[in-house]
């Protein structure tokens, strides 16, 4: 078959699968509008923060709700901590637990591959602890989440890899930092079930 004969083929079954998922979502058959999942990964501060902190464990849970087969709200919380140093006299962690929400926005086309884009609100409680700080101290950061990554489904698994960068509204971390600048970047696994 030619590479124009191949071509053809291809994009008549690429207007195959999304005209089945369609007719599919148009009966109510639709598989996949709501999702719950986990998600575990890395992540580290940008900006002069990052300078200092230590990439370390990011973790979550998420709800996303299908409002169409292209577009989705995904409701989340969300945890991170990082270590600044660990020396005995000067140990500090910076310890956040979060929750967002983003809109999302993936291919129609097909369903088992989804990549997707996406950008929301969010807050973060960041807790800043250490003998270095004598006390432990705590803020609420208002966050930007914009994230971008591919969802792979099969049946009511689901599962994907993204990266989201959370632009902090917020940089006054701590007293102990002089205006930190930039976000919080995270790379993640996720691992859920469809409904």
């Amino acid at each position: 078959m030619s590479r124009h004969g191949r071509a053809v083929l291809g994009i008549v079954a690429a207007l195959g699968t999304a005209g089945t998922a369609a007719a599919a979502e148009e009966r109510g058959e639709w598989i996949g509008n709501k999702k719950i999942f986990l998600r575990g990964g890395v992540g580290n501060y940008t900006g002069n923060l990052g300078e200092v902190a230590k990439p370390g464990p990011s973790w979550g849970l998420t709800l996303n709700l299908g409002a169409m087969s292209f577009l989705g709200l995904e409701l989340s919380y969300e945890g991170a901590r990082n270590v600044i140093s660990e020396a005995e006299v000067l140990d500090l962690a910076l310890t956040r637990h979060g929750a967002s929400a983003l809109l999302k926005l993936s291919l129609p086309l097909f369903d088992a591959v989804r990549p997707f884009v996406g950008g929301g609100i969010g807050g973060t409680y960041t807790l800043a602890e250490g003998t270095l700080l004598g006390s432990d101290k705590s803020e609420l950061v208002g966050e930007v989440p914009l994230a971008a990554g591919v969802d792979f489904n099969a049946g009511k698994l689901t599962a994907g890899v993204r990266a989201t960068y959370r632009l902090l509204l917020d940089e006054n971390l701590s007293e102990q930092f002089d205006r930190p600048s930039g976000g919080y970047f995270d790379v993640v696994a996720t691992l859920g079930m469809r409904f």
